[in-house]
């Protein structure tokens, strides 16, 4: 799911360390064809069912056609992580589910698997929680940027993306805003040349940090 586009996938591997020729690619998309026609849908099918037997929110990745949005759809997924069109992303928006990107997508200004770009989600309205994905700084940077790049996102929204609704979706009612009854996870941050700095952190209400 995650390229679209056999070339996008054959650069992402021959640029890895070490790369990998196009005859041990051959090999190896071949082999990963095989695992998934063989053992693919035996395995959603139980994790899905494992998952609604505990009550365990689902999320979908890398949602790229119709027929995917369709899976997501049946699944019951309460989160889309990482559509990779936008065709895909209207779908998913169209039945509820959230959709989630990554923040680093945002502050480096488009994906580097070469998929759509978080900001032109967020243009039309697509994007609702932003993950640190494997740049956890990138959650404050991203959230922050948003309101720059998409002026319809004011500040609140913004942060909504890294608190309240990927609270919401996973189930955590208790935390994601600041309100009444509510934890109290709270950080203080200054910016310094466009850059987030964590000043102060409170958990439950005491200082941390």
């Amino acid at each position: 799911r995650q390229s679209r586009y056999e070339g996008k996938l054959r650069d992402y591997y021959r640029g890895k360390g070490g790369g990998m020729t196009d005859a041990e690619l051959d090999v190896l998309f071949q082999r990963r064809f095989a695992y998934q026609q063989a053992y693919a849908a035996k395995n959603i099918r139980q994790i899905v069912a494992l998952a609604h037997k505990h009550e365990i929110p689902l999320a979908s990745h890398d949602d790229t056609t119709d027929e995917n949005v369709s899976d997501a759809i049946r699944d019951r997924v309460a989160v889309a992580e990482f559509p990779t069109t936008i065709e895909a992303a209207r779908g998913l928006h169209q039945a509820g589910i959230d959709i989630l990107m990554g923040a680093p997508n945002v502050v480096r200004g488009g994906s580097h698997s070469g998929n759509i770009a978080a900001i032109d989600l967020a243009r039309e309205g697509l994007l609702d929680i932003l993950s640190s994905d494997y740049v956890p700084s990138s959650l404050l940077m991203g959230a922050l940027q948003l309101p720059k790049q998409v002026p319809a996102i004011d500040l609140a929204s913004a942060v909504r993306t890294v608190t309240k609704t990927p609270a919401e979706a996973v189930g955590l009612d208790d935390r994601g805003e600041i309100a009444v009854g509510k934890r109290a996870d709270l950080i203080r941050v200054h910016i310094a040349r466009e850059i987030p700095v964590v000043r102060s952190v409170w958990r439950e209400g005491s200082r941390v940090a």
